[in-house]
């Protein structure tokens, strides 16, 4: 058996054994441009995710910050605050949504962004994908999606099944956040080939990387080059961004100090990058098998 035949053959499926349920086609998200947000759990997904929010309405851009995540944590730097979730408020309700209205479940944080936590089932139970489908759907039925220029779906964790990528149902582009090491780079290679499987049936393409948390980026790159993938951007482990979660803001609302304006720019930059993205060729990855990243990454 050959290195290449240790990955199932996901391209153009829906994964293989694959018992998630097709999107509905009236919950087509339209108008807004959207992105899916992955990466190894504890990479800075929801960091990225925030401060990119925060760079889009910058750009004058209508915001819409997605959190799915059971922490509900992802838009506690947007809010200052952690807020209740779709499925918390949905059950104080008997899960009767006609009963809620946009007030309820929808926060504004910094610079007009709105935000929303899907959160998810109890551990072991249920599936995520449940819950980001009841979360579009109530964004849906209270029209808040007409007035959107952008969506960013942060995602949890490294998690590849079914229901967590149900987000990739929606998106035009995910992007994955990454570090300069093994297991980083490893958790981006499972989730390249996942995203790919879903492209087959769906509109969503890959953008790239962001290396994140990293003071080199050599390992990162050297993947990239490999696989035929897109670094768009690099997030230096500096102590504002650190600073930053504890305080609850996001880097623009910082002091202008030297580093958090380098930061801030970056993410500009970023955003800029993903807005032009879209309409655009994808980046399209050949993912590797496992013994080979551990070839070109590992060390003897």
């Amino acid at each position: 058996m050959s290195p290449r035949d240790e990955i199932p053959l996901l391209k153009g499926l829906d994964g293989e054994g694959s018992v998630q349920v097709h999107q509905d086609a009236s919950m087509k998200i339209e108008g807004a441009k959207v992105f899916s947000v992955y990466g190894k759990g504890g990479i800075g997904k929801s960091t990225t995710s925030s401060n990119l929010s925060a760079a889009f309405s910058v750009m004058g851009k209508r915001v819409l910050q997605i959190g799915c995540d059971p922490k509900h944590d992802s838009t506690f730097t947007l809010t200052g605050r952690l807020q209740p979730t779709v499925i918390d408020i949905l059950k104080e309700v008997d899960f009767h949504a006609e009963e809620l209205r946009p007030e309820d479940y929808v926060a504004t944080g910094w610079n007009g962004v709105k935000c929303v936590e899907a959160g998810g089932p109890p551990a072991g139970t249920g599936c995520g994908g449940y819950v980001v489908g009841q979360t579009v759907k109530l964004l849906k039925q209270h029209h808040l999606l007409e007035d959107t220029d952008v969506v960013i779906f942060d995602v949890l964790g490294d998690v590849v099944c079914g229901g967590f990528a149900a987000p990739l149902q929606h998106a035009d582009r995910a992007v994955i956040v990454t570090a300069n090491d093994f297991d980083s780079i490893y958790a981006m290679n499972r989730i390249i080939a996942a995203v790919q499987a879903k492209s087959g049936n769906y509109k969503v393409q890959l953008a790239g990387c962001v290396a994140n948390r990293s003071r080199e980026t050599d390992e990162v790159d050297r993947y990239c080059a490999r696989v035929g993938f897109n670094r768009l951007a690099h997030m230096p482990d500096i102590d504002a961004i650190r600073r930053s979660r504890l305080k609850k803001k996001t880097l623009f609302e910082m002091d202008d100090e030297q580093d958090i304006v380098t930061a801030r720019a970056e993410y500009l930059r970023l955003a800029e990058t993903l807005w032009r993205s879209v309409g655009g060729p994808g980046s399209t990855p050949d993912p590797l098998p496992d013994r080979d990243i551990f070839e070109l990454l590992g060390f003897d």
